[in-house]
C-alpha cells in the first residue's frame, strides 16, 4: 500500500517536481556539511543552512510546472536540476583547489582556471562523487522505462503561480533570518562562505552575476578619457617629499603589522581592576611609539566604512578608498588594476612580497585580490597549524601565527614587503583561557568593551615576541616596522559605556567624541635612526602610501594617489571620512554638525568666513572620494601609463606551494640568495623565535600582573 502510495505521488508532476527538489536539497545539505568550511556557530545558523537550498531550487523548478505540454515539462524539469546539480558539484570540486566558491568572472576566465589545476585536476574527485550525478542518469531512465509516469495533465496555472510565490516567502524569510543573524550581509559581502552559508549557491550565483553586471557595465562605459580630471586633481593635490626623509630607510625591507580593531586611545592607556590597581594595556606597543626611532602619529584616523579591515588594507597599499558600499575586495578586487605597495616596490626597488593571515584567503577575497595588489606570497590558514585550541573565529591566534609564520618569512629574498594581520583583538574580543587568561576585565555593563583591553594585551605581548625574534636573527636592523590600526574596536553605539573608562561621562557624549574616538595608530619604527617622535599632523589611512614610498625614496609624483605624505610641508591637514564627514586641526564636521576641536562645542552659526572655509573644505573632501570613486568603478587605472609600471598579469601568481618555490630560488640563487635562511647557513631560525604564555611571563616576572607597580 505505501509503496502505491509513493509511486502515485512520483506519477504527479507536483510529486516529481517535490522529488527533485528534495535530491537537490539532500545534495546541497551533505556539500555543505562535508564539503564546504561554512563555519556554523550556532544553531541558528544551522536552521538558516537547512532551508536554504529550498526557496531557489523550487523556484527554478516551477519554472517547469507552467508548461503544459508534459514531455516538455519533465525535460524542462531534468535540465533545470542537471544544471543546479552541475553548478553544486563544479563549487563543490573547485572548492577543494582554492577554499573559494565559482564566480561569474571564474566561469567566464574558465581557461585561467583549468590551467591552475593543470594536471592535478583529476585529483580533486573523489570515490563519491557520484551521489551528485547518478541521479541525472537514473531519472531519465526510470521516465524513459514508465517506472515514473509523466502525468498528461497539467499544472493549474494557480498552483503554479502559489509554489512560485512560496518559494519567494521561503526565501523572503531566509533573507530575514539571515540579516537578522549577520547584518549587512548583502551590503558588506566581506565573505562567500556567509552568501552561501546563509542564501545558498544558487542565490550567491546570482547575487554575484548582478554585482558583475553593475561592475562590468560601469568599467565597460569607462575610457582614457577620464583620466583627464583625475591626472588633473592628482597633480594638484600632491604633496613633495620633505628633503630631510627622502630616501632615509632606502633598501630596507618593509614588515606591516596590522593592529586588528586596535584605537589610539589604547595607546598609554592603563586600567584599573576591581581593587583600583592600574595594569598598562600595551606597554611594548607603547614603548615603540615613543622611542625617537619610531615616526609616530597621533592624530591619524582609520577612513574606512563598510569593508572595514580590506578598507583599511585598500587604503593603506593603493592610496585609494574604499567603495561607500560594501567591500573593494570583494566587488572590483578580482578584475580591477591597481598601482599598490608591493607592485611598486618590485619594479622599482625589486623588492619580493608577502603577506600573512591565520584565516582562511578567500575571506574578504584576499586570494584574488591580492594577485592584484603584486603580492608575490599569500600565506593563509591552509599554511598554518590552526586548531580549536589555538583560534577562533576570525583565524589563528596572534601568538602561534607570528610564531609560525617565521617558517616562511625566513625564505623570502631580501629586501621584502610583508604584512601580517593579526586577529586575536577582533570583534566580540571574547575572555582569553587556560594560561592565556588573566589580564584583568574592564567592569562595565558591556561584554564587548570588557574584554577589549585583555585582548589588546595579548595582541601586545604576541608583538613584542616578534620583535625579539627580528632582533635575533637580525632582520631588525635590515628593516622598517609599520604599525597601524585598521579601523574602530568599539562602536559608536557603545561609545557611551566606553566614556567613563576614558575620562568622559555619557550623559555628555556626543558627536564630537565620537569623531575623536575614530583615530587610530600610526608607526613607522626604523631602527638606528633618531629624527622621529611624535607627529601632531592630521591624517589618514590613504596618506600611509606616500609616506612610506618616500621614506624608501621611490618618488611618487607619478603615481595616481589620493593621499599626501604626512611628513610634508606641503601636506594639506584635511581628513576625510568615507561617509563625506572631515577632520581638521581646528574643526571637526560628523554627523551633519561642526565642532570646534578647542573645546569640543557644536558651532550652531559660523560667521561667514568659517561658513566660506567649511564650504572649501566640503568640496575638497567630496573631490577626493569621488576622484576615489571613478578610478575604482571604472576601473581607469587600466589606461594610465605615466607611472612607468608594468600592469600585473594576475594569471601569473599562484598561492599553492608557495614554500617549495621560494626553496627553489634560495637554490638557483646559491651564494646570491639574500633570505635569512640562506644567510643562517642554510639553516632555519625557527628555534629562535620564544612564546610564552600570560601565567608564564607572570611566573617570571614573580607579579599578578604584566604591567606591574604602574604607581611607581
Amino acid at each position: 500500500m505505501r509503496k502505491f502510495k509513493i509511486s502515485s505521488i512520483l506519477n504527479k508532476r507536483l510529486g516529481f517536481f517535490g522529488l527533485l527538489t528534495l535530491l537537490l536539497w539532500a545534495k546541497s545539505i551533505f556539500a555543505y556539511l562535508f564539503e564546504f568550511n561554512l563555519g556554523i556557530e550556532s544553531l541558528m545558523q544551522y536552521f538558516i543552512l537547512f532551508i536554504n537550498p529550498f526557496a531557489t531550487t523550487m523556484f527554478l523548478l516551477s519554472i517547469a510546472l507552467y508548461i503544459r505540454r508534459p514531455k516538455a515539462a519533465y525535460r524542462t524539469m531534468i535540465v533545470i536540476y542537471a544544471l543546479a546539480t552541475l553548478l553544486l558539484f563544479s563549487n563543490v570540486v573547485y572548492y577543494r583547489e582554492f577554499t573559494d566558491f565559482i564566480t561569474i568572472n571564474t566561469m567566464l576566465g574558465a581557461g585561467k582556471v583549468a590551467s591552475g589545476l593543470g594536471e592535478s585536476a583529476i585529483r580533486l574527485f573523489r570515490p563519491y562523487d557520484f551521489i551528485f550525478m547518478i541521479d541525472i542518469l537514473i531519472l531519465p531512465i526510470l521516465l524513459w522505462k514508465k517506472i515514473i509516469k509523466e502525468e498528461e495533465r497539467p499544472v493549474r496555472a494557480r498552483m503554479a503561480l502559489a509554489v512560485t510565490a512560496l518559494s519567494v516567502m521561503i526565501f523572503s524569510g531566509n533573507l530575514f533570518l539571515a540579516e537578522a543573524d549577520r547584518t549587512g550581509l548583502l551590503t558588506r559581502t566581506f565573505s562567500r562562505d556567509y552568501l552561501v552559508k546563509y542564501l545558498g549557491i544558487n542565490a550567491f550565483t546570482v547575487y554575484d552575476g548582478v554585482q558583475t553586471y553593475r561592475t562590468n557595465q560601469v568599467k565597460a562605459e569607462a575610457s582614457a578619457n577620464d583620466l583627464t580630471d583625475v591626472e588633473a586633481y592628482v597633480n594638484e593635490h600632491y604633496a613633495a617629499p620633505n628633503a630631510d626623509y627622502y630616501g632615509l630607510a632606502d633598501g630596507r625591507n618593509v614588515i606591516t603589522i596590522h593592529l586588528e580593531s586596535f584605537q589610539q586611545f589604547l595607546i598609554d592607556y592603563k586600567l584599573k581592576d576591581e581593587n583600583g590597581v592600574e595594569h598598562e594595556v600595551t606597554p611594548f606597543i607603547n614603548s615603540i611609539y615613543h622611542e625617537n626611532s619610531t615616526f609616530s602619529f597621533d592624530n591619524f584616523f582609520h577612513q574606512v566604512k563598510a569593508g572595514k579591515t580590506s578598507d583599511a588594507e585598500t587604503l593603506m597599499e593603493t592610496s585609494l578608498f574604499g567603495l561607500n558600499q560594501g567591500s573593494l575586495f570583494t566587488q572590483l578586487g578580482s578584475e580591477n588594476t591597481f598601482q599598490a605597495a608591493p607592485s611598486i616596490l618590485n619594479q622599482t626597488k625589486g623588492y619580493t612580497s608577502a603577506a600573512f593571515h591565520g584565516n582562511s584567503g578567500n575571506f574578504w577575497n584576499r586570494t584574488e585580490t591580492y594577485k592584484n595588489l603584486g603580492y608575490d606570497y599569500f600565506f593563509d590558514s591552509s599554511y598554518y597549524d590552526v586548531n580549536d585550541d589555538n583560534s577562533f573565529q576570525y583565524g589563528l591566534h596572534d601568538k602561534p601565527f607570528f610564531n609560525q609564520s617565521v617558517q616562511y618569512l625566513e625564505h623570502l629574498q631580501q629586501p621584502f614587503y610583508s604584512k601580517f594581520i593579526a586577529v586575536t583583538n577582533h570583534y566580540p574580543y571574547s575572555q582569553l583561557t587556560g594560561d592565556e587568561a588573566g589580564f584583568p576585565m574592564a567592569n562595565t555593563s558591556d561584554e564587548t568593551i570588557n574584554g577589549y583591553f585583555a585582548t589588546a594585551n595579548y595582541l601586545d605581548k604576541a608583538v613584542e615576541e616578534f620583535f625579539t625574534y627580528l632582533k635575533e636573527t637580525g632582520l631588525y636592523d635590515n628593516s622598517i616596522i609599520v604599525m597601524y590600526g585598521d579601523h574602530y574596536g568599539i562602536s559608536e553605539s557603545r561609545n557611551p559605556d566606553l566614556a567613563e573608562l576614558v575620562g568622559k561621562t555619557s550623559d555628555t557624549w556626543t558627536n564630537y567624541d565620537n569623531a575623536q574616538m575614530q583615530r587610530v595608530p600610526y608607526m613607522i619604527h626604523v631602527p638606528g635612526q633618531t629624527n622621529g617622535g611624535i607627529n601632531h599632523t592630521y591624517g589618514g589611512e590613504v596618506d600611509a602610501l606616500p609616506t612610506l614610498l618616500h621614506l624608501l625614496g621611490v618618488d611618487t609624483s607619478k603615481y595616481i594617489q589620493m593621499g599626501q605624505d604626512l611628513l610634508s610641508p606641503e601636506n594639506d591637514q584635511l581628513v576625510a571620512f568615507r561617509n563625506g564627514d572631515y577632520m581638521t586641526p581646528e574643526y571637526t564636521s560628523y554627523s551633519g554638525s561642526v565642532y570646534s576641536n578647542s573645546n569640543g562645542q557644536m558651532i550652531l552659526e559660523p560667521d561667514d568666513e568659517l561658513q566660506q572655509q567649511l564650504d572649501t573644505w566640503e568640496l575638497a573632501v567630496d573631490k577626493q572620494l569621488s576622484t576615489s570613486d571613478d578610478i575604482n568603478n571604472g576601473d581607469l587605472l587600466r589606461f594610465y601609463t605615466e607611472s612607468g609600471l608594468e600592469p600585473i598579469d594576475s594569471s601569473q601568481y599562484n598561492y599553492k606551494d608557495s614554500v617549495s618555490k621560494m626553496e627553489q630560488i634560495e637554490s638557483d640563487l646559491g651564494a646570491e640568495s639574500t633570505s635569512i635562511f640562506s644567510k643562517n647557513g642554510g639553516k632555519t631560525t625557527q628555534s629562535l623565535y620564544s612564546t610564552k604564555t600570560f601565567q608564564q611571563y607572570q611566573q617570571e616576572n614573580g607579579s599578578s600582573e604584566t604591567s606591574d607597580n604602574a604607581e611607581e
